[in-house]
This record gives C-alpha cells, structure tokens and sequence, in this order.
C-alpha cells in the first residue's frame, strides 16, 4: 500500500490527482491487474469524471450545493453533516484496470479527490493488484 499527501485549499473542491494514481503505478511493477484508490476520511471521497473541461468541476459543485443540506437542520454537533453527505455520494473507493502498466481511463477521464470539509491536509492510499490472467 502507498500513501500519499493531498493538500486542499478550499472548503469543497476536487483536484485532479491522476498524476499521484500514474506516478506510483510506474514505481510498481505491477504491469496488469486492478488499482485501488481509497480515501480514508468520513468528509471527503473519490471519483472518476471528465478531466478536459475545468468547468465539470465546478460545476459537480455546484451541482452538490444545490441540495442546500447546509440549511437543514442536521443534529451532528460537529456541524459538517452536509460534508460527510457529500462524501457519501461520491464514496470513498474507485478501482481502476491496469493494463500494459498504464491505468485504462478513458479518453475524457481523470481521477479526483473531492474535498467537503477543507482546507485540510489529507491522506489518499494506493494499491496496485497483480492480475494472473
């Protein structure tokens, strides 16, 4: 398993970490197989989405804050019930064929980490499964 950092900046936000995904995939010598890719935070998660257009982004957001959870009256003393919601919907694992020693992402897609309950330093583990077949 790898770990590595991603810093966020912003309160919701998500960045493109395929780079990270690409970067220690070529440390491995796994060449065929599954990577897995998992956020290990109630208030934060992980998605596949288009990665050509900046605009997807934001737009994701601003599609979540339309549920308005911000205004309900939630019971979670830590008031960032709308946060771990979030999270949910994205959740907090994706998988990903490898193949050839390169992620099969399609042509528009990117890995992103998506942030609810920012800035915070976070955590996101890797790990690179051999396939026998």
């Amino acid at each position: 398993m790898v770990e590595r950092s991603v810093p966020t900046q912003q309160k919701e936000q998500l960045i493109n970490i395929t780079h990270l995904i690409n970067e220690e995939l070529q440390k491995s010598s796994v060449k065929n197989g599954i990577a897995t890719v998992f956020v290990p935070h109630t208030t934060a998660g992980v998605t596949i989405n288009e990665n050509a257009d900046p605009d997807v982004q934001r737009d994701i957001i601003m599609g979540l804050r339309s549920f308005q959870l911000e205004k309900q009256p939630f019971r979670h003393m830590e008031g960032n019930s709308p946060a771990h919601i979030k999270a949910s919907l994205m959740g907090s694992s994706i998988q990903i064929i490898i193949k050839g020693g390169r992620l099969m992402l399609g042509t528009w897609q990117g890995i992103y980490y998506c942030e609810f309950d920012g800035p915070r330093n976070r955590k996101v583990w890797l790990k690179f499964l051999e396939s026998t077949s």
